[in-house]
């Protein structure tokens, strides 16, 4: 009897998790949330350390965390959910698909992108996230004036995604944010733990010409499967 009370509580909480019913239509952002604010938006946001404590901590702020592994979606989900965060949302979906497609034009105030996949081998380096058609998408998104905050303890991958953001001329470095303890994700406790270097940059958003982003085609394992849309419904 308990089990059943437990699972009917459970049950009576409503997800966090954005429902995708077709990729190709873009996100009503208003609709999402119960109220309208400022958006931020977490790329790879892993089981919600960074975002939850965000969100608890500024609840005039609206946030939605893009992260493609179910179980991380799930446990952040479920932890939003317990703590009565309204100001989150989940996007089970590639981030550079959802950016490039998905989110308003100049709607989003931050972007955060917290230890990156370095893809370390070379000839994976062309799957980084960083690279010109992600900035273009990226500015597409940022409001003018937004910044995207970046941190990885891969330094190599660091100094490249640095170089690629200083020598766009849509971008300005500015200082990188400070983090509370609770606000390191899971992967930086790790890494600092042990010693290992981070590396920080913030770069902010300029006006410059506007141009309309060329048509994308994606790979099929970048869009989520038929049976990946049916498990978001938990």
């Amino acid at each position: 009897m308990a089990l059943n009370s437990s699972k009917r509580a459970r049950e009576a909480i409503p997800s966090r998790v954005i429902e995708i019913k077709d990729p190709a239509v873009p996100l009503s952002i208003d609709d999402l949330f119960p109220e309208k604010r400022a958006l931020e938006v977490e790329i790879g946001a892993g089981n919600g350390r960074f975002l939850i404590s965000r969100a608890a901590n500024y609840p005039d702020v609206n946030y939605l965390a893009i992260e493609r592994m179910l179980g991380r979606v799930r446990r952040l989900d479920r932890r939003a959910s317990r703590l009565g965060l309204d100001n989150i949302r989940v996007l089970r979906l590639e981030a550079f698909y959802t950016l490039y497609y998905l989110l308003p034009h100049h709607g989003v105030r931050t972007v955060y992108v917290f230890f990156p996949d370095p893809w370390p081998k070379r000839r994976h380096n062309s799957r980084r996230l960083f690279a010109p058609l992600f900035l273009d998408a990226l500015w597409h998104t940022l409001e003018l004036g937004g910044c995207v905050q970046v941190a990885t303890d891969y330094l190599d991958y660091f100094a490249e995604i640095k170089k690629h953001l200083a020598t766009d001329p849509r971008f300005e470095e500015v200082p990188a944010m400070e983090r509370t303890p609770d606000e390191q994700t899971d992967f930086e406790l790790l890494f600092r733990g042990k010693g290992l270097p981070v590396g920080q940059c913030a770069f902010r958003s300029l006006p410059f010409e506007e141009k309309p982003l060329s048509p994308l085609t994606l790979p099929p394992d970048m869009l989520p499967r038929e049976e990946e849309r049916a498990e978001q419904q938990f």
